[in-house]
């Protein structure tokens, strides 16, 4: 579509503005002016293609980020030969040793944790986990994950983005862009920050060069998560004031057909929206206490309590249509998942705030009929090292092996994919790359992924770019 020189006569000021702007800049305006029909339609357009390339599986996402990086041996990969060879130096155990981010080699340092079997399924899950280990048929565990860096911030953008630089779109944007959005009144790419902002910062959830309004909007804890969103003038007079804008940037968008000036007008929609969406959204006063117990949001522990909130919340959001939810880890009474010392220390603290909101999360939805078509990843940038870095029992990032897992959305569930060698170190059957996590879930959700492509500085750009399979042995 080409950018008009006039308004023309009988066309509406939305119509007209719908049309005013060219490539990305039309989709965005028009998937927050028009009605779901055709923001879904005009996000098709956008690429080519129709709403899903094959019959989805999944309508939603919710992505529980754990920050730093979990350690697979101490939770869903035990490795029983850890306590056989322990003290052990690394070298004599597991050959040569690959230079990681501060060691290079240590002892070997058996997983601190138990495990146990659990559910029909037989899941090993350690005690870190009590709750989710409830729920362990629900699981689709992948042992055979592995990245491409051993540090944080990169590592980071590759497993939001695809891409280990900065400036990529994050998996939240390519999905709200290739299958538009389901809500009228919010976004359809939502971050729950429960306070740690990732290394790589808010690029993590970014759009990239894709248009902006598909960048994710993040909701801080606390009482006033959105600070610009609040009740302002009159509803009547607010539109005027909208319009008013709309109408000054429009005479800009028709000279440029300036992609920011489209998304900043369909920003500007999308904040009066939320006024009353977001509010709406946040009274979770509404739920029942049953509800309210089973997230733990009466917890005595201020993590569980953050955490409770933020997947209480993922489950409303999937609720009104929203596609991809990100929660981050509650910066409450525990750092990141990134325990180079004390690891029993700082893993005890970080499962104990996110271990019961996770399973009541897959409870509920899947009470409410919800899991079959909203898929729910669990993942960290890299697993850890089996020896002991440093002298006080901590672990180094390891990107050459670890554990993921998903649940809901058309996965296997009940299963296990993948597997390392004896000390959970190295994969030895079915390695996998984010690549093929992103193929995957996006396969899951409709989408080929090697079709949702945007042209860009000269070459068709994807999110997983060149590489990515579809692991058919987690589907369903």
């Amino acid at each position: 579509m080409q950018c008009g020189r006039y308004r023309r006569p009988g066309l509406s000021r939305r119509q007209w503005l719908a049309e005013a702007g060219a490539g990305f800049g039309a989709v965005a305006l028009t998937a927050l002016l028009a009605d779901e029909a055709a923001a879904t339609a005009a996000s098709v357009a956008s690429a080519g293609a129709s709403p899903q390339h094959h019959p989805p599986r999944a309508r939603s996402v919710v992505f529980l980020y754990m920050d730093g990086g979990p350690s697979q041996v101490d939770t869903f990969d035990p490795k029983p030969r850890l306590l056989v060879d322990a003290d052990k130096p690394a070298s004599e155990t597991l050959g040569k040793v690959s230079p990681t981010q501060f060691s290079a080699g240590g002892r070997i340092m058996p997983a601190l944790w138990a495990f146990g079997r659990h559910g029909e399924s037989g899941h090993a899950v350690s005690e870190l986990f009590p709750h989710v280990a409830g729920v362990a048929d629900e699981l689709c565990v992948v042992r055979s994950m592995t990245s491409q860096f051993p540090e944080h911030t990169g590592a980071n953008y590759l497993l939001h983005t695809g891409s280990g630089v900065q400036g990529r779109p994050s998996m939240g944007a390519w999905v709200g862009y290739a299958l538009g959005s389901a809500s009228r009144s919010l976004p359809g790419f939502v971050v729950l920050n429960g306070g740690l902002t990732p290394p790589g910062g808010l690029d993590n959830f970014g759009a990239g060069f894709l248009p902006a309004s598909f960048q994710g909007s993040v909701l801080q804890p606390g009482s006033n998560p959105m600070p610009n969103i609040k009740p302002g003038d009159a509803p009547g007079r607010q539109r005027v004031k909208l319009d008013l804008i709309a109408d000054l940037d429009a005479a800009y968008l028709e000279q440029t057909g300036s992609d920011a000036v489209a998304s900043a007008i369909a920003n500007y929609e999308t904040a009066a929206r939320m006024q009353t969406a977001v509010p709406e959204l946040l009274a979770i006063d509404g739920e029942s206490q049953a509800t309210h117990r089973l997230y733990g949001l009466d917890s005595k522990n201020g993590g569980t309590a953050t955490f409770a909130r933020q997947c209480l919340l993922a489950r409303r959001l999937v609720e009104r249509g929203v596609r991809f939810v990100e929660l981050t880890c509650p910066n409450v009474q525990a750092d990141r998942w990134d325990q180079h010392r004390n690891l029993m220390k700082g893993h005890t603290n970080n499962a104990l705030n996110v271990d019961q909101p996770i399973a009541a999360l897959l409870t509920d939805l899947q009470s409410r009929g919800l899991l079959d078509d909203t898929l729910v990843v669990w993942a960290g940038e890299f697993g850890r090292t089996p020896y002991q870095q440093g002298k006080t029992g901590g672990r180094d990032h390891n990107p050459s092996a670890f554990t993921i897992w998903m649940a809901g959305g058309g996965t296997r569930a009940g299963t296990v994919y993948g597997r390392t060698d004896d000390y959970g170190y190295r994969v030895v059957e079915n390695r996998l790359d984010i690549h093929d996590l992103h193929a995957t879930m996006l396969h899951l959700l409709g989408v080929d992924h090697e079709r949702a492509t945007v042209r860009h500085s000269g070459r068709d750009m994807r999110l997983t770019d060149v590489h990515g399979r579809v692991i058919g042995d987690l589907l369903a």
